[in-house]
């Protein structure tokens, strides 16, 4: 953690590391998990990490081999951009989006670099299947049973603000180096989170700039970075990144690349949490202090505890959304609350 503030970064603790046991293999190091871990070329193999062994253009080129004619969504930050993909002064975003043909991107990546210039490009989260023909079935990684979302994430140098995802997520760096430094779920406020409406990438993020941290205005943040853990990535290798766990992620080499897999355990029938916590914002938040006591014990009784006292006295074929969720409970309760929503 060279260059960084002495009184707070060599207190980092390393990620883990892990070895695939013979027996079990990956998806037995992922069940269940709930603490991050590495895994030292885990894709070592990969044709795409080989490529970007050997130049950053070999990298872009084994991609162009597989990308289909259509539009990527890429994000471009000004000129003098530090790469750190975030809020101006009057929060909006420090960086332009637009769409391009991945072969118009990458060319100017390339005159960029033979220009010796410092350019900000970055194209987040691009799904794999929908934009790719065959590269994930050239770059396979068997998750047994999981069927996970594919996305790819293709850069220059560029500092992502620490957010957290719904999903698990094991993340294999491709060409490039990572460093993330991971926070537990219960650091959120001691990382001073933004909006949840009006965020970079779809989800809130730290306003901390962890390069030049101000503790004067963000006193917790010491805490939070007493609590934190560091993996620093080199090609082939993997981090699994447990469901909530918040991180800041850091593409730290001329050109990156990151392949991540996505799943969550639970069916996907299910709605998203975040959607529930922006209508409890919409629908509780502001009632006064009184009726939110009532509603906070509801919701104990209902989701958090949700004990036999719930559904006992209730006959077993009348309990409805009430018993344990089915697809077609899900989605009854889906379309009702499609209806009251749409009043």
């Amino acid at each position: 953690m060279a260059e960084r503030d002495g009184a707070i970064y060599p207190r980092l603790a390393k990620v883990a590391e892990r070895v695939l046991d013979k027996g079990g293999g990956l998806d037995a190091l992922l069940s269940g998990a709930r603490e991050p871990f590495i895994l030292r070329g885990l894709v070592a193999d990969w044709p795409l990490v080989q490529a970007g062994k050997n130049s950053a253009r070999g990298a872009r080129q084994h991609l162009l081999d597989h990308a289909r004619d259509r539009p990527f969504t890429v994000s471009i930050g000004a000129p003098g951009h530090d790469g750190r993909l975030f809020y101006d002064a009057d929060m909006a975003m420090n960086f332009r989006t637009g769409t391009g043909k991945l072969p118009d991107i990458f060319a100017g990546i390339d005159t960029a670099e033979e220009r010796g210039e410092d350019r900000t490009v970055y194209l987040a989260s691009i799904d794999i299947p929908a934009h790719f023909d065959g590269l994930d079935a050239a770059n396979p990684l068997d998750l047994g049973a999981r069927n996970p979302l594919k996305s790819i994430w293709i850069g220059t140098k560029t500092r992502i603000a620490a957010h957290n995802d719904f999903p698990d997520n094991l993340a294999c760096c491709a060409a490039g180096r990572r460093r993330f430094t991971l926070f537990p779920p219960d650091q959120y406020k001691n990382l001073y989170l933004g909006p949840i409406d009006n965020t970079p990438a779809g989800r809130a993020v730290s306003m901390v700039d962890f390069d030049a941290p101000d503790l004067a205005a963000f006193p917790r943040f010491a805490e939070a970075m007493a609590a934190a853990q560091v993996a620093e990535l080199e090609p082939g290798d993997a981090l699994f990144i447990p469901s909530m766990w918040w991180h800041h992620v850091e593409g730290l080499d001329p050109f990156n690349i990151l392949v991540n897999y996505w799943w969550r355990d639970t069916p996907a029938f299910l709605g998203q949490p975040q959607d529930a916590l922006n209508h409890a914002i919409l629908a509780i938040r502001d009632l006064p202090d009184a009726d939110k006591v009532i509603w906070r014990a509801l919701f104990d009784h209902y989701v958090f505890e949700n004990d036999g006292s719930v559904t006992d006295h209730i006959p077993e074929a009348a309990r409805s959304v009430l018993a344990p969720l089915t697809p077609e409970s899900a989605g009854r309760l889906r379309a009702f609350l499609l209806r009251t929503l749409s009043r």
